[in-house]
């Protein structure tokens, strides 16, 4: 464990809109830049060494949340789930934060476009159901603020660095 805390200021929960939409999205885009900023920044090889046994590390969090994003709003198919948890060994800690910001930035655009939170996800391949725009921004809600639980913890493990 680090010798010393470093302490981010904590960044209090997004005022949002008052229709349902404004809230799921605002409070999907607060855990996005928390899980971000969480990343960015950390030291090699730490960021990518496993901290617990089941070989969880923090550069393989983001990395596997890009490939969530991607499958969720862009209609990519992910054969291989753990494996999305390690980010190749060539990738730095920026071009994985830069991959999942590029990657939020496309899934934004798709959902500019969903005003009904009934309608389903817009996929590329026709042929593979898709959950509501509801569902799917719930369900980003929920794996992105728990790797972003996973991720605080192995920041602090890394080099004491707490907040958002």
């Amino acid at each position: 464990m680090a010798d010393t805390v470093r302490r981010r200021r904590d960044t209090p929960p997004p005022r949002t809109g008052s229709s349902e939409a404004e809230v799921l999205r605002g409070f999907l885009d607060y855990l996005r830049a928390s899980v971000a900023a969480k990343v960015e920044g950390a030291p090699e090889p730490q960021v990518r060494t496993a901290a617990v046994p089941s070989g969880t590390n923090l550069l393989g969090l983001l990395n596997h949340l890009t490939f969530v994003e991607r499958a969720m709003f862009l209609g990519d198919d992910v054969t291989d789930w753990q494996a999305t948890f390690q980010a190749a060994p060539a990738d730095s800690v920026a071009d994985v934060v830069a991959r999942y910001r590029e990657t939020v930035e496309r899934a934004n655009d798709v959902l500019h476009e969903c005003t009904n939170l009934r309608a389903p996800v817009p996929r590329p391949r026709p042929d593979r159901p898709a959950p509501s725009i509801r569902w799917a921004l719930t369900h980003m809600i929920e794996e992105t603020g728990r790797h972003a639980g996973h991720a605080d913890i192995l920041r602090e493990l890394i080099d004491g660095t707490t907040g958002r």
